[in-house]
């Protein structure tokens, strides 16, 4: 069968499965449609955060981006990873004992502030968006490369399933669904990968294949001739200071992200907090230690493939030729000469879109079709489950911390349940516009989320639990500072010519400054207005004492 055939048979088996997980997984109260009524069992949790945490942008961009930066993609290897540890060890069990829905939930009673709960509202659902525009364009170029339709037919068809089990399950038929997703996504990544390090180097082992072989020192090689710098040149597209940025805006706004945060509350206590959390490292770890092997393999493999060949010979390759018509990759015989050159100039006559280099990789690789269509079921596994995940924070931010906390507190739990799921299909509506009129590529545009979380809650979530002496001034004031200021940068060096005034950073690191800024304005602004409340100074207190018993704190 064909490639097309094998992907429409995998895709559509797999979406029954998870719409059938959505169908048994319904939900009627406003605590499973929230938080899966806090029964999740730790290592199904670990998983259904893996696959939540594990977007598109992990599956299908961030080897594309390694592959192409080398050394430099580093970043958000170490970024993302290490923003998990910190998130997992510093954050979550606090959050967790806590005891409440959403990170605005959090901040509004933590700051005893419903204007700092708006603020945070308003974050989460900034940050989300962003965020989910990457997922949808993700989708968007699987169905446009393997189901041979348009990306805005692949965007509808996603935006379709994404909404049926968010809207029907809530956060119980996502959670479930999530964990049959890490299975297909993590199985699509694996078998590629040792099929490539078996073929280039004799090792089924990717890590080992990367570490030990010389695949390395022949693509350093190839590098130099072609004119680039070699792959694992550190600092050789962006600067130590970028780089180090980029790292930090990563980690931190891992920290700070809303859809991950949520995932702690689903599990019964503290204890299966902390077991679900380390259950998801290692979920997590098996993806990211592949990546670094898999985009050395891809850029082998595709110079091999496509430079100095005959431009009629490329294009009879059929993974190519399919490829070409997407726009993803473009062929531009420049000096007439009817062989294709890859350079690292405006003589280029090769340009590969980022986003399609794992998706990519298989074919060139000429592995059966069945692993292909695989893969493709593995991206949309991914975006498909970190998409669901943002719409309920989406949902959740309107439907539980403004329509019930500030409009209508008497709302009986239907109406809850019903307002959350009006609002899920609001949010499909915008992440369809966003995944066909995306503002960049995938990665890039998850970078940007990533870079506004960390701007605007991570400063308020860490001295929140753990400076009892940070009050409501503060807080609205930090996270304002932080999202207004980090918004100006990225959209302004973005969409408006824009240089990138504050010492060359890109508008992927400028998180970091943002959340420098956030955190300063904090401290300065609560020490120069009245401490919080005797109560809430000792609602901190407990926090952080031992024990599951969550604060007491007002309804």
């Amino acid at each position: 069968m064909s490639v097309e055939a094998w992907t429409t048979i995998l895709v559509i088996i797999s979406f029954i499965f998870y719409i059938y997980i959505g169908w048994r997984s319904r939900v009627k109260d406003s605590k499973e449609f929230f938080v899966a009524g806090q029964g999740v069992p730790s290592i199904a949790n670990g998983a259904a955060t893996a696959a939540d945490w594990m977007s598109a942008a992990s599956f299908i961009s961030m080897a594309g981006l390694i592959s192409t930066l080398g050394y430099d993609g580093s970043i958000y290897l170490m970024g993302w990873t290490g923003g998990y540890v910190l998130l997992a060890l510093l954050l979550a069990p606090y959050l967790r004992k806590f005891g409440k829905y959403t990170v605005p939930d959090f901040v509004g009673d933590r700051y005893y502030s419903n204007a700092a709960r708006l603020v945070a509202v308003v974050a989460a659902i900034f940050v989300s968006l962003t965020y989910v525009a990457g997922q949808m364009r993700g989708v968007g170029i699987v169905f446009s490369r393997f189901l041979q339709v348009n990306i805005e037919t692949g965007v509808v068809i996603g935006m379709i399933i994404v909404g049926f089990f968010a809207v029907l399950g809530g956060m119980k038929g996502i959670t479930w669904t999530q964990v049959a997703q890490y299975g297909v996504l993590i199985v699509a990544y694996l078998i590629p990968a040792i099929a490539i390090a078996t073929q280039l180097s004799g090792n089924p082992i990717p890590q080992l294949a990367f570490t030990f072989s010389d695949i390395a020192d022949k693509l350093n090689q190839i590098q130099l001739d072609l004119g680039f710098a070699e792959y694992t040149q550190p600092f050789a597209n962006k600067s130590m200071l970028d780089v180090l940025f980029i790292t930090i805006a990563l980690m931190v706004g891992t920290a700070g992200l809303p859809h991950v945060i949520v995932r702690f509350y689903t599990v019964p206590n503290m204890k299966a907090a902390r077991y679900s959390a380390g259950w998801a490292l290692l979920f997590i770890a098996i993806l990211y230690t592949t990546a670094p092997a898999v985009s050395m393999f891809a850029r082998y493999n595709l110079i091999d493939t496509l430079h100095d060949q005959k431009i009629e010979t490329v294009r009879q390759l059929d993974w190519a030729s399919k490829w070409e018509k997407t726009g993803l990759l473009q062929f531009d015989d420049k000096n007439g000469d009817g062989r294709l050159q890859l350079t690292p100039d405006e003589t280029n006559e090769i340009k590969i879109d980022k986003d399609i280099i794992v998706l990519s990789t298989p074919e060139v690789a000429n592995l059966a079709p069945w692993v292909i269509a695989l893969v493709a079921a593995g991206g949309l596994a991914a975006a498909l489950s970190t998409a669901s995940g943002l719409l309920l924070v989406i949902s959740s931010s309107v439907a539980h911390d403004v329509y019930f906390r500030l409009i209508n507190p008497q709302a009986s739990e239907s109406l809850r349940v019903m307002v959350g799921r009006i609002m899920v299909g609001f949010a499909i509506a915008i992440a369809g516009y966003f995944g066909i009129n995306p503002p960049g590529f995938v990665a890039q545009v998850v970078a940007f989320a990533f870079g506004l979380a960390a701007a605007s809650f991570f400063p308020a979530i860490v001295l929140g639990v753990f400076d009892k002496r940070t009050n409501r001034e503060g807080a609205i004031a930090g996270m304002l500072t932080g999202l207004i200021f980090t918004t100006f940068y990225i959209v302004g060096v973005n969409f408006y010519g824009m240089d990138s005034w504050f010492f060359g950073i890109s508008p992927e690191g400028i998180g970091t400054v943002g959340m420098v800024l956030n955190l300063a304005v904090t401290l300065t602004v609560s020490r120069l207005t009245p401490a919080p409340p005797a109560e809430v100074q000792e609602l901190v207190e407990v926090l952080r004492s031992p024990g599951d018993e969550p604060p007491a704190v007002e309804e």
